[in-house]
């Protein structure tokens, strides 16, 4: 299902996402909310989409992960055109309300390169690599790790 809503038609625009939920968003300028699809099971991170609060809303109320894509301006239903379904399990906002978890089922493919996850063809860093071990560089000069916080 790619297209704009009548009662939504993009970010910014009046939905019936319940107020309660509405009134805690911390959205980006443009209206959005970054939204992590991670499989429920198995804690796999597939993707990263965005919502307004019109996807956010068809999300809850469907079962189905509904996105705005920023380049065609338009909603899309993943797997309406792939056939890689995310059927939805949970759906949680952070703790600042500006990033929803949605844990998902994912049917096929969750990339739209074909493959399960976006995550897995550019890895930086692997787990056990010489770098992610004992060398330091999670440390930063201000003497913090890399989350910020004080050591």
């Amino acid at each position: 299902m790619t297209s704009s809503s009548p009662t939504g038609g993009g970010p910014g625009r009046p939905s019936p996402l319940a107020p309660e939920i509405a009134d805690r968003l911390k959205r980006s300028a443009d209206g959005l909310l970054p939204a992590i699809a991670q499989q429920y099971d198995t804690g796999e991170v597939l993707m990263l989409g965005w919502m307004d609060d019109e996807a956010l809303h068809r999300t809850l109320t469907t079962g189905r992960c509904t996105y705005w894509s920023r380049s065609r301006r338009e909603y899309w239903v993943k797997g309406d055109t792939s056939g890689h379904f995310q059927w939805v399990k949970s759906v949680a906002l952070d703790c600042d309300a500006d990033t929803v978890l949605v844990k998902v089922d994912q049917v096929g493919a969750a990339c739209h390169t074909g493959t399960r996850t976006c995550f897995d063809t550019d890895v930086l860093l692997a787990e056990g690599s010489e770098d992610s071990e004992g060398s330091g560089a999670a440390e930063d000069a201000a003497g913090t790790d890399a989350s910020g916080a004080d050591q």
